[in-house]
């Protein structure tokens, strides 16, 4: 209903549990690459338990959708299984036939540890992963204990995986399982989101969705937050009926207000504000730059907003500045395939990546990718303890953090900052300064490397950071309809690029002349050729115009 008043192609705040929106915060990035270490490593138990609705279900279908061809794996969505019924599941699971007729569990067990040996000598690992293992039966426990005793002399035959709500914990803590309780690898808890994850969640599932604007102000998103506790689901949920609401309203923005009264209509207790909450809402409102600037390492970014005053025409629709994170509009094929998830690698892809970050990780620091990347533009790096993306708006520049692909980073055609995770875990900033065909070029520092995007694919999550230079006083959003001195530079940029006459009675308006002319220079680009201008084509515009003194990756930086 709301969908196309706000711009979407879809819902973004579904409850189905789609890997496209899955939002890596650093909390859901670490859960994601304990699971990924526990498959890749083999043997014994891993562990994640999280708060219902906080997104382990989601986390485990972006898994199950980038698991190796080497993995055999056996899922049990529904663990309320007696001993029985657990083995005769795992072997149907792994493609064994005739399982039910088995006359006893040693005959299920010895045709399960036959076929894992056969995997083994294939060279595929086995894992049987259980969602909701909360509900796991004592006795049923103890036979996965069991089960991990099927081993060769040096390697573990099945690798268990155990997802479940915080009670799992409780269990597993019990004096008669502390066996199993020691063959546990890997514990992890997913938590809430804090407040700024919570803003970035919400832009990352309407960029996703197609939004090119904001929707939400800041001070609804801190309300979100506040009402939702930070709980994924919940905050799909308020944010859902927020939508609705300021759809009927007729409102181009979801106000705090109606973040309120979406809370109420699904039932959400909305607190009496005291002398606490009023101190505690004061903490969550200092912490709105950090907010705008995203998660995670860019909270280093602060960008500048740069927007000039926009004249529109009656009827038209004059949006504010597209922030960092909800600007990843796709391209069309893109749209077919969310950005990259953390994909486990084949066994020879890890010591690839993970042997040249381990010896380049003294110059994988945020300031290090700075430097490197200011280097190519050929700008001093700032004096310690400055903002570099405040340090570059002094110089005529802009940082931009997106969210995409590599078909995005091609057609903005600038180095950028990726953060990339090895398989220990530990973050690294490196810069990409050239990417052709199916390999990239990075580096760090001194240090150049040249890497296959398939190897790249396990440790990047498709956020990047890039440094652009604006024309002085351009708005970074233009749309059908607008009137403004940014439409008239836009106008004269793209006929100075594609040639032929324009001869627009009022050279300031965004006519649909204009619209064609975007949508060519987009479809040349590799953008979504939508028509409307947004700060990813702003920034493909300035790599060409600036084509002779900025750097590029078809260029190699």
């Amino acid at each position: 209903m709301y969908t196309t008043y706000f711009g979407l192609t879809e819902k973004p705040f579904s409850l189905t549990p789609d890997p496209r929106f899955l939002y890596l915060s650093e909390r859901h990035a670490e859960a994601l690459a304990h699971l990924q270490y526990g498959i890749l490593e083999g043997g014994g138990f891993i562990q994640l338990t999280g708060e219902v609705g906080t997104g382990k279900t989601t986390l485990t279908r972006t898994l199950l959708a980038r698991l190796p061809e080497e993995i055999d794996l056996a899922l049990i969505l529904n663990p309320r299984l007696n001993v029985r019924e657990l083995l005769v599941t795992i072997c149907e699971e792994l493609g064994l036939d005739g399982c039910a007729d088995a006359s006893d569990n040693k005959t299920l067990i010895d045709r399960l540890n036959a076929r894992l040996i056969d995997a083994h000598k294939r060279g595929h690992r086995a894992v049987l992963l259980i969602d909701e293992a909360q509900n796991l039966e004592i006795d049923v426990l103890e036979q996965l204990r069991l089960l991990t005793n099927l081993e060769t002399e040096t390697t573990k035959l099945l690798q268990i995986i155990l997802i479940g709500q915080p009670e799992l914990r409780t269990t597993l803590a019990r004096t008669d399982l502390r066996q199993l309780a020691q063959r546990i690898t890997g514990r992890y808890h997913l938590a809430g989101l804090d407040v700024a994850d919570t803003s970035a969640y919400v832009r990352h599932r309407l960029a996703v969705a197609g939004a090119e604007r904001e929707i939400f102000t800041s001070r609804a998103l801190i309300e979100v937050h506040r009402l939702a506790g930070g709980t994924p689901r919940l905050i799909n949920v308020i944010c859902d009926r927020a939508l609705l609401g300021a759809y009927t309203a007729e409102q181009s923005h979801v106000t705090p207000k109606l973040v309120r009264e979406a809370a109420r209509e699904i039932g959400g207790a909305v607190p009496v504000p005291t002398w606490r909450s009023r101190t505690a809402l004061a903490g969550a409102v200092a912490a709105c730059a950090a907010i705008l600037l995203g998660v995670g390492w860019w909270r280093l970014a602060d960008p500048l907003d740069a927007a000039a005053p926009v004249e529109a025409l009656p009827g038209a629709t004059v949006d504010a500045v597209v922030p960092a994170a909800t600007a990843a509009a796709r391209t069309a094929a893109d749209a077919a395939a969310p950005a990259p998830a953390l994909v486990p690698p084949s066994d020879a892809a890890v010591p690839i990546i993970d042997d040249w970050l381990h010896g380049v990780a003294d110059v994988t620091g945020t300031d290090a990718a700075f430097a490197t990347l200011l280097d190519l533009w050929k700008v001093e790096p700032p004096a310690d303890g400055a903002q570099p993306c405040r340090y570059v708006a002094g110089k005529g520049l802009s940082c931009e953090h997106q969210l995409g692909s590599w078909a995005l980073l091609r057609a903005l055609n600038e180095p950028a900052i990726l953060e990339l995770v090895d398989s220990s875990g530990n973050s690294h900033q490196v810069v990409l300064t050239a990417l052709d065909g199916a390999h990239a070029t990075l580096r760090a520092g001194a240090h150049s490397r040249v890497v296959a995007l398939d190897d790249l694919d396990c440790c990047w999550f498709g956020e990047f950071l890039v440094i652009w230079r604006p024309a002085p006083g351009l708005e970074q959003l233009m749309l059908p309809g607008m009137r403004s001195e940014g439409v008239r530079w836009l106008r004269g940029a793209l006929v100075e690029l594609q040639g032929g006459e324009d001869v627009s009675s009022d050279p300031a308006r965004y006519d649909q002349v204009l619209v064609e002319r975007v949508r060519t220079f987009q479809r040349n680009q590799g953008l979504k050729a939508d028509g409307k201008v947004g700060v990813q084509t702003l920034i493909a515009l300035s790599t060409v115009l600036n084509e002779s003194d900025s750097p590029s990756l078809r260029n190699g930086g």
